[in-house]
């Protein structure tokens, strides 16, 4: 059953540069594959298996989300409620009503900000907060107007767990997640790696030296609220059960199954048939099933996790290098788990042509103050894509879309007087350059 998926992880490895990747699956509350690829550190050679430690990266955003909802499950806060009766006197330049930013739309990446720099070294939600008050930043319009991930926002939750719980977040989420679901081998903390066995080593791989680079553990500062939590595969089963049994570990209820359905309806549009909801992506109609799901990436990390309710289907993908396509690997070892095609996938994009004229009108740079520069140019009638020192070529799938034909990830311009003002692309909005 698995033969055709393993071939195919094996072609990954050598193509992505993969050092070392686990994957499993869990159905019904049984696991039914276990595999790890690989190894988790170049220098010792130690194999993968389901119990290596791994970053997660945004996996972690889901995290952060169900202790929110639990805090309003509890009648601690809701949902519904402006950010600042938690962060008193918050504001951001430039926006007329501050108070309409909702805790909602911090979980749903629509707050109204663009992008903005990262800097891993505020470790204090307060020094998160002044930095977000002090600057202007580009704004993209109200509340609930636009979907951008911003991981600077979402940091936030960080300070409202905090204040609501007393407790500081980290230990909220252990005492509150971890720990009642036995998530033994999984920590928010750098210096926990050094006593815990089977932890990989972060790589990323320099193309023009043709070798991998170890990378150190991001301590991430108050980051660690959307990227902080590092994991196995088999305790990110445990936690993926969780939702399918509706809040319960066995017959405790650690959050109401109100609040379970919350965080997978779909919220805010993010691509042809996806959605998200609060710290998870939703495709509410793959051959008749949901795709619950969220990928995380950073220096040394890729990942995947998700569950799918009509199966009662956990999977999750884990690795210790950059740019690995955990997604699709995810989407593969779904397809073989439900006995669909190995590569079937859950969006595909028309084809269409435009003029060149219209095609023209989409030529510029798209950027943001996090760091991401998307150029577009065309090659007589072809559109080019550029996106960081890589070029690919692209197609129209309709009058404001292109669609990068290498990884079939489609770009979404937004117009104001016919004019493109800006691109959707990674999950981000970016601002076209003057």
């Amino acid at each position: 059953m698995w033969s055709l998926f393993e071939q195919r992880m094996q072609t990954r490895m050598e193509n992505e540069h993969i050092v070392g990747a686990a994957v499993a699956v869990m159905q019904k509350g049984i696991v039914i594959y276990q595999q790890g690829f690989g190894v988790g550190d170049l220098q010792t050679q130690t194999p993968v298996n389901s119990n290596t430690v791994f970053g997660t990266a945004s996996i972690s955003k889901s995290f952060t989300a169900l202790a929110t909802l639990k805090l309003a499950d509890q009648g601690f806060l809701s949902i519904d409620d402006s950010i600042t009766k938690y962060i008193p006197g918050f504001h951001i330049k430039g926006m007329e009503n501050t108070d309409g930013i909702k805790v909602h739309h911090l979980l749903t990446h629509t707050t109204g900000l663009a992008p903005v720099k990262r800097n891993e070294e505020r470790n204090h939600f307060k020094d998160e907060k002044h930095f977000l008050m002090e600057h202007q930043h580009p704004l993209l319009g109200k509340p609930g107007e636009y979907f951008s991930y911003s991981n600077d926002m979402f940091s936030l939750l960080g300070e409202i767990i905090e204040k609501v719980s007393g407790k500081l977040y980290r230990r909220y989420i252990i005492e509150e997640i971890l720990s009642p679901l036995e998530m033994n081998r999984s920590t928010l903390s750098v210096e926990e790696l050094q006593k815990l066995n089977q932890v990989s080593t972060p790589y990323t791989y320099n193309k023009e030296k043709n070798q991998h680079e170890e990378q150190d553990w991001p301590t991430l500062g108050v980051y660690e609220v959307g990227g902080g939590v590092r994991s196995t595969a088999l305790d990110l089963l445990e936690y993926g059960d969780l939702y399918l049994n509706k809040g319960k570990i066995g017959e405790s209820s650690i959050i109401s199954p109100q609040q379970i359905r919350k965080m997978s309806k779909p919220y805010a549009k993010v691509g042809r048939n996806r959605y998200y909801g609060y710290g998870l992506k939703v495709t509410p109609d793959y051959h008749g099933r949901t795709l619950i799901e969220h990928g995380g990436s950073q220096p040394g990390v890729s990942s995947n996790f998700g569950f799918i309710p009509e199966e009662e289907l956990v999977v999750v993908v884990l690795s210790n290098v950059s740019n690995v396509a955990a997604g699709d690997i995810w989407l593969e070892a779904v397809n073989t788990a439900i006995g669909l095609p190995l590569e079937e996938r859950d969006e595909k994009e028309p084809e269409i042509t435009l003029s060149i004229k219209q095609l023209e009108r989409l030529v510029g740079t798209y950027s943001s103050e996090e760091g991401m520069r998307l150029e577009i140019t065309l090659d007589h009638d072809v559109p080019i894509v550029h996106i960081d020192n890589e070029v690919y070529d692209a197609y129209a799938s309709d009058e404001q879309t292109l669609v990068v034909k290498a990884t079939e990830r489609p770009i979404r311009f937004y117009f104001k007087n016919k004019q493109p003002w800006a691109a959707f692309f990674g999950m981000r909005m970016l601002l076209k350059d003057d």
